[in-house]
């Protein structure tokens, strides 16, 4: 199947397509204007409450003629416009497929030989959000706003995550967690030549992302991160951007002052001057890593996340969790203790929480509701920084692939690390009311991660997907799951491959990520909860129709707090999100008949933890026979507090071959 890396088959209909969309972009463009100084969000009712001379009101009596009059000038332009773009779109392709042209920066190849270095399996993550990147004016109506600026803004937080380095901390004690800070703060920074990677015994082993401070000055900082992974050295079990520590269990697991020199000499032995970490000392004056003035939560900031450092897992033996102390102190030139939250429900087989942060080492990510083409095009540019491969501007336009006429497209982008071998797009046919005006639909990838000594490609398929928003609308998104899992076989059939000149192909994983539009608690949703692709595919977050599992959160923010000063920034968020009452206050919860619409008024009737309604499921239907897929942690990430009213979520599925590689 070929990719398509332009909207149109020849030069000659994108320039008449660019043509046409100049005509009506100024009349779209002012009339997005002039709805939008009428819809203000709660952010810019708190601006100008201060304004005592009624400027803004002032300027848009001054400006609505100006627009109205501009608007009425630009329709002749856009009607020929519209006359000339419409016809076009029957040529138009469903998507676009975009890869880095700078190859100095490419990495797909690379990662593609890590699957041999493996041994005995691999992990891949997935995450996914809905970014609520509408045009301006109805963008508003979720108060949201300044779509083109969130854009960049969204690109650069989910990269600036997922380029952190990962460390892994061994501990020989399983009854000891407390570790020296010192050993922490070597290792904030990447860089550390050869000495990154150490030799560690057997013992627990312990995940962790901690926050790296990049260079967020363009593309400068793709570079910088990527030479950071270059100088790591050799990498373990074929995983990027990758430090080890190992911490003894001897005196408690604390390190004398003495060891804490050495782990720090250590860790900058062998290697160039690393920048110092008077940044961290700044972490330790700010109390409670409250946001300081230009902290926009993620980018320049040097602030701590309240994310669980430290993540248990079995090595030889078994642990006890409940007697684990995590704790850990962290110094730069002030000592300073901070708690970290605890894995709780200890009968979890995966390790799950809630993050500041997207994971370290992000491989694949769908986002819904990129609706707007410019800010497409800016996110596209940030996500590039990190993502060599990106799939965006899926959908169709006007009356050409479904039914009714679509002025926008289906809002879904792909972006991914490994390299995309097919894509296809299916339309939903039976959208109703405002969803109709969207070509909401499925996006079906088929992605190459590996090969085998004997040449036979591992690939794994993953489904993007944005079901029918309006509520009670059941019949029609248990239909459109219907669709969903007969596109997907046919996906998978037409692009399987078994022959002889072509060795048959060994599927890793496949996955479903998507904003299905219902929850797992309402009683309004029990159509969609019973529906059979829950029986083919498992969601690490339930229990069964009805019910989720208890360390479960909703995704769904209230849109009415989204600005309020207890969760703007990530760490914020994150705190409230971790506390029930928190939860309460700043998560939709179902709809109930019996009481008040006011969401804060009626916290003591609310049940469960608020609506969760993005999802990411995965099957060991249809894969290799030998190899086993679990899942190794769920994290609901606060990274884009502030930017949408969606919680992002992302999954990491461990796929075990064995001792041999098949």
């Amino acid at each position: 199947m070929v990719l398509y890396t332009s909207p149109f088959p020849n030069s000659f209909l994108s320039v008449l397509h660019s043509f046409s969309w100049g005509l009506i972009f100024p009349c779209y463009w002012l009339a997005d204007r002039l709805v939008a100084s009428f819809v203000p969000t709660t952010y810019e009712k708190r601006q100008r409450a201060d304004d005592p001379c009624y400027f803004h009101a002032l300027c848009i009596i001054i400006t609505t003629p100006i627009y109205l009059a501009l608007l009425v000038a630009s329709l002749p332009f856009a009607l020929i416009g519209f006359l000339l773009w419409s016809p076009l779109q029957s040529a138009r392709r469903p998507y676009i497929y975009s890869r880095l042209e700078d190859k100095n920066h490419a990495s797909g190849a690379t990662l593609l030989t890590e699957w041999k270095a493996a041994g005995n399996g691999k992990s891949f993550c997935f995450g996914s959000a809905n970014v609520c990147l509408l045009p301006d004016s109805l963008a508003r109506f979720n108060n949201v706003f300044n779509t083109q600026a969130r854009a960049k803004e969204i690109g650069r937080r989910i990269r600036n995550g997922a380029s952190r380095p990962q460390i892994k901390i061994y501990i020989d004690s399983p009854t000891n967690t407390s570790i020296s800070a010192a050993s922490f703060s070597s290792l904030v920074s990447p860089q550390g030549g050869d000495n990154t990677n150490r030799t560690v015994n057997a013992g627990i082993k312990r995940t962790t992302s901690m926050e790296y401070k990049a260079d967020n000055s363009g593309s400068n900082n793709s570079e910088d991160s990527r030479e950071d992974k270059g100088g790591a050295g050799e990498l373990n079990e074929g995983e990027e951007n990758t430090c080890i520590v190992r911490i003894n269990g001897e005196d408690n697991g604390h390190m004398s002052d003495t060891e804490t020199d050495t782990v720090n000499g250590q860790a900058h032995a062998g290697g160039p001057a690393e920048p110092s970490l008077e940044g961290d000392a700044e972490i330790s004056k700010t109390p409670n890593h409250k946001q300081k003035e230009g902290d926009s939560g993620s980018l320049d900031s040097y602030s701590a996340s309240r994310e669980s450092l430290v993540k248990v897992r079995v090595g030889d033996g078994t642990v006890d969790q409940s007697t684990v102390n995590n704790k850990l102190l962290y110094k730069a030139s002030i000592m300073k203790k901070t708690s970290v939250r605890k894995k709780k429900h200890t009968d979890e087989t995966f390790d799950h929480e809630i993050s500041a942060f997207f994971p370290a080492n992000l491989d694949f990510l769908c986002l819904q509701e990129v609706f707007d083409k410019r800010a497409a095009e800016k996110l596209k540019e940030q996500l590039h920084h990190y993502f060599e491969y990106i799939v965006y501007d899926v959908g169709v336009y006007s009356c050409h692939g479904c039914c009714s006429f679509k002025f926008v497209n289906s809002g879904l982008l792909f972006a991914s690390r490994y390299p995309v071998m097919d894509a296809a797009y299916h339309c939903y046919p039976n959208g109703r009311g405002t969803d109709s005006l969207a070509s909401k639909g499925a996006l079906f990838l088929k992605v190459q991660v590996g090969s085998t000594p004997q040449d036979q490609r591992i690939v794994g398929y993953i489904s993007c997907t944005h079901l029918q928003a309006i509520a009670g609308d059941t019949t029609v998104r248990c239909e459109q799951l219907d669709m969903l899992q007969d596109w997907l076989s046919e996906f998978r059939k037409s692009t399987s491959s078994s022959s002889t000149a072509n060795p048959e192909e060994l599927v890793a994983f496949d996955v479903i990520c998507g904003d299905l539009n219902f929850d797992n608690c309402s009683s309004e949703d029990k159509l969609e909860q019973q529906h059979s692709l829950f029986t083919h595919y498992k969601d690490p977050c339930r229990i069964g129709p009805g019910e989720d599992k208890p360390w479960a959160i909703g995704t769904l923010l209230d849109p009415e707090g989204l600005y309020d000063e207890e969760v703007c920034t990530p760490d914020n968020l994150q705190k409230v999100l971790e506390s029930e009452e928190g939860r309460k206050g700043y998560l939709v919860y179902p709809t109930s008949k019996n009481h008040s619409s006011s969401q804060k008024g009626r916290k003591a009737s609310l049940k469960g933890n608020g609506r969760r309604i993005d999802y990411m499921l995965y099957t060991e239907e249809g894969l290799y026979l030998e190899w086993k897929v679990e899942v190794e942690e769920f994290s609901f990430i606060t990274q884009l507090a502030g930017l949408t009213d969606h919680l992002p979520v992302a999954m990491r599925l461990m796929v075990s071959t064995g001792e041999d590689d098949p």
